[in-house]
């Protein structure tokens, strides 16, 4: 009895790619690039909006995740249902259109539907992202010729896509958002999927699609030329404009992310038009003799509204700034006015810039970085706080502008970290906020606290009166009142330093 043939191995029946290698490892490696090109603009797009929060990056990050997950089992289910060749071109052209009209879809929303801000947001991310992460599985489907190249065919692919989002994440944070605004890169990406998705189109002849998306992508350029956009510069990391103020000729606001930073007036230096900034100016001014120079450094620079003043009311006085960002430098020199000579501002993180600093070298350090309206955590640690406190000479001060709301949970650990580092500490604030008024009601926003060492006890009178001749309206408190303040919150460390969970950020759009 003849026994049945056994059927063919997997090695006998290979069949040709439908896909050439290295057509097949452009589309991944180009695919796996958008999408976190898509990504890393879309924090930088939805920042004036949302702020730049911890919350905001974990939103979006968690929202392309979801993406790439979607699209990959998508992608996978559909191309064993469906001839993959036939879905490539789709997939490109589509997110193409999507990614080009996301600039002016959200800043529209911004402008005149901010409840639908998020849904948009989730949406513009949430498309291109699926469909980007489709082409993966379907271009593995194509290449694969026999079960027994699976694994190589899989391993090389996904190599190759890892390589493109790493490719996509170094380009648009060194090299993109340095030299172009978001809505061009985002225009941009649009144009060159949408040219994928054509040539893609061409090879297979069977997508016809391309000329409809092509006109999407024109009219999404051409809607974002004339949706109201809040930038008059975008930097690394800012959407930046100067605003004139309508009351003084000579004034003007530093708006980042549109949030009110800074306010410098071009013609007077000592006008201090925030209520913070004449509270730090009253603490200083009460701590040293009158137009002593000083030494200073500044954690943050902003539009350099303390330098300047005190360049102007101590000359001599030698400030150092540490500013992350260039461009707002930039903005500063051609839009504020240039600083005193004696004021170098250095472009580099604030915290390594204090690592930098000789010891006992500062009568006076300004602590006023922030993005958005949280402190960068890494400069509110105790760790932070022992650089403060080296820097320092032994009868120097530290000054730090802190915003919170609601429990004021961060302003209260920020205060707890000052007293395990500082011998001396108080702090500035309406009455209502720092319980020196329990009529009124609470509401937040800037506080000023102020640490020395033993060299230098806070003079409390001397720094209430200064306050009081601003017309701050504001108190200052220390010992067990503060303590009575701080509660039981703790000190925040590089371990851990909760920051942006811990802070209640105002609905009101400034600082």
């Amino acid at each position: 009895m003849t026994s049945p043939p056994s059927p063919p191995s997997a090695k006998s029946t290979p069949r040709t790619p439908a896909l050439g290698p290295r057509t097949a490892a452009a589309l991944v490696f180009g695919s796996a690039a958008a999408v976190l090109v898509v990504e890393i603009v879309a924090l930088r797009l939805l920042a004036p909006y949302l702020g730049l929060t911890l919350e905001t990056s974990t939103m979006v990050i968690g929202i392309a995740l979801t993406a790439i997950a979607l699209g990959s089992w998508l992608g996978g289910l559909l191309a064993d249902r469906i001839e993959p060749r036939l879905l490539i071109a789709p997939a490109l052209g589509v997110s193409g259109a999507v990614v080009a009209f996301t600039p002016a879809a959200l800043r529209a929303a911004a402008e005149w539907a901010p409840v639908l801000l998020l849904l948009l947001a989730a949406l513009t991310i949430l498309v291109p992202g699926a469909l980007l992460a489709a082409v993966t599985p379907l271009v593995t489907k194509l290449r694969l010729t026999s079960l027994a190249e699976t694994g190589t065919v899989v391993g090389r692919l996904s190599g190759v896509g890892t390589a493109g989002s790493i490719v996509g994440t170094v380009l648009t944070g060194f090299v993109f958002v340095s030299r172009w605004p978001v809505s061009g890169i985002l225009i941009g990406l649009g144009a060159l999927l949408l040219l994928g998705s054509a040539l893609v189109g061409w090879r297979t002849r069977g997508w016809t699609g391309t000329p409809a998306l092509a006109l999407t992508v024109v009219a999404g350029g051409l809607v974002t030329t004339v949706v109201p956009d809040d930038c008059d510069t975008e930097t690394r990391y800012h959407c930046v404009r100067v605003v004139a103020d309508p009351d003084r000729d000579s004034g003007r606001t530093l708006v980042l992310d549109g949030i009110r930073h800074s306010y410098v007036d071009l013609a007077d230096p000592t006008h201090l038009e925030f209520t913070y900034v004449r509270a730090i100016a009253s603490a200083v001014d009460a701590a040293f003799p009158p137009r002593r120079p000083l030494t200073v450094h500044h954690l943050g620079g902003g539009g350099l509204t303390f330098p300047r003043y005190l360049a102007a009311t101590r000359p001599g006085t030698r400030n150092v700034v540490s500013e992350i960002d260039s461009g707002v430098v930039h903005v500063d020199r051609t839009r504020l006015g240039r600083p005193d000579p004696r004021t170098e501002v250095r472009v580099e993180d604030a915290r390594l810039g204090l690592r930098r600093l000789d010891p006992g070298s500062r009568d006076l350090i300004v602590g006023d970085a922030y993005g958005g309206v949280s402190v960068p955590w890494h400069l509110t640690t105790v760790e932070a706080m022992a650089d403060v406190r080296r820097v320092l000479t032994p009868d120097g001060l530290y000054v730090a502008n802190l915003i919170d709301h609601g429990d004021l949970a961060f302003a209260r650990a920020e205060v707890a970290t000052l007293r395990k580092t500082f011998q001396h500490v108080a702090l500035i604030g309406k009455p209502a906020d720092i319980g020196t008024d329990s009529t009124s009601t609470r509401t937040g926003g800037n506080f000023v606290a102020l640490a020395s060492d033993s060299h230098r006890p806070i003079d409390l009178r001397a720094t209430q009166k200064a306050l009081d001749t601003r017309q701050t309206g504001w108190r200052i408190t220390t010992g067990a009142a503060l303590t009575s303040w701080i509660g039981d919150a703790q000190p925040l460390t590089d371990d851990f330093a909760p920051v942006d969970q811990l802070l209640q950020p105002s609905p009101r759009r400034n600082r």
